[in-house]
C-alpha cells in the first residue's frame, strides 16, 4: 500500500480529528468501476487507474501538504457495457446518494474541499451531478468532480489522433497504461473493433461523434463484439510509461496550485 500516511482509513481518530482541522484540508476519493474491458484488460481497469496514478501524484507532493485520500469506489454506474459478464453497474441515484453521504460526513469532520477523482468516463456527468446535489447540501465544502484522462496537455504527442477521438474504451490508451501499471491482469489478444476505421460502425453524420460537443448515448454492444472500442494492436508498456508520467505531471500541478491557495474563500457568497 502507498503513501499510508495520506489513507485516512490508515489514521486513528485522533489524527483525522488533526487532519480535518488543517487549513485547507482536502480529502480526494478515487473513483473507477467493475465493468468489462474487452478480452484482455481486467473489470476493474478504471479504478486501478484511479488509485495507481493518485497514488504516484501524492507521493510527489509535500509530506506537509493538508492532502489525505479514501479509499477507490470500485462500483460505478456502468449501464453501457452491462451486456457483458463480469460488469456491476449501481442506479445512478445510488451512487448520487453515495456521493452526498459520505461527502456530507466528511464536511461533517472539517474538511474544506473533496475531489471526485474519476477514471470511468461513463459516469462523469452523473458525478458531476453528485457534486452540484452535495456542494448544495454542504456550503462549507468545495465539490470537485474531476476526470482521469480530462485537459492533461501532451497526449496528442504519444497517441494518433483517431485513437483519441474514437479509442473510448480498452484501445491503445488504457491497454498501455496497464501494461505498465500491472501487466500480469493483461491477456494476449489485441482487439481493434467498434472504430469507424475498422468496421466496426457507421461513421455519424458530419459534426456528430460518440462523445464530444454533439455526443450520442451509444452502448457498447451496439459498436462491438468484442467490448473493445478502440485499437490496441500499437500497446506497449513504454508507451503506458510515457502516459502516466504526462498523467502524474498534469494532477500533480493542479494538486500544487489548489494546495498553495486559500480557495475557497470561507465566507465566499452564496450562490443565487
Amino acid at each position: 500500500m502507498d503513501c499510508p500516511q495520506r489513507r485516512l482509513e490508515c489514521l486513528q481518530h485522533p489524527q483525522v480529528k488533526a487532519a480535518a482541522q488543517c487549513d485547507g484540508a482536502t480529502l480526494i476519493w478515487p473513483f473507477g468501476a467493475c465493468e468489462q474491458h474487452g478480452p484482455h484488460l481486467p473489470l476493474i481497469t478504471d479504478a486501478l487507474f484511479a488509485d495507481r496514478i493518485l497514488d504516484a501524484v501524492l507521493t510527489r507532493l509535500s509530506k506537509d501538504d493538508p492532502i489525505w485520500r479514501l479509499p477507490v469506489q470500485n462500483l460505478g454506474y456502468s449501464p453501457e457495457h452491462s451486456d457483458f459478464p463480469g460488469t456491476l453497474s449501481l442506479p445512478p441515484e445510488l451512487l448520487i446518494q453515495i456521493v452526498e453521504s459520505i461527502g456530507a460526513q466528511v464536511a461533517g469532520m472539517g474538511f474544506r474541499r473533496l475531489l471526485l477523482f474519476n477514471a470511468h468516463g461513463g459516469q462523469i456527468a452523473l458525478l458531476q451531478v453528485a457534486a452540484r446535489q452535495l456542494r448544495r447540501r454542504c456550503p462549507s465544502l468545495a465539490v470537485l468532480p474531476c476526470f482521469l484522462w480530462s485537459g492533461v496537455p501532451g497526449l496528442s504527442t504519444l497517441l494518433p489522433a483517431v485513437e483519441i477521438e474514437q479509442g473510448l474504451h480498452a484501445g491503445q490508451a488504457e491497454t498501455s497504461l496497464m501494461l505498465h501499471l500491472a501487466p500480469e491482469l493483461v491477456g494476449d489478444e489485441r482487439p481493434v473493433e467498434g472504430m469507424a476505421s475498422s468496421g466496426g460502425w457507421a461513421a455519424p453524420p458530419p459534426g456528430w461523434s460518440l462523445e464530444g460537443a454533439a455526443p450520442c448515448a451509444w452502448l457498447t454492444a451496439d459498436l462491438s463484439v468484442s467490448g473493445v472500442i478502440g485499437d490496441s494492436r500499437d500497446a506497449s508498456s513504454a508507451l503506458g510509461e510515457s502516459l502516466k508520467e504526462k498523467l502524474v505531471e498534469h494532477w500533480h500541478g493542479l494538486l500544487e496550485a489548489l494546495l498553495d491557495s486559500d480557495w475557497p474563500p470561507r465566507s465566499s457568497p452564496s450562490a443565487s
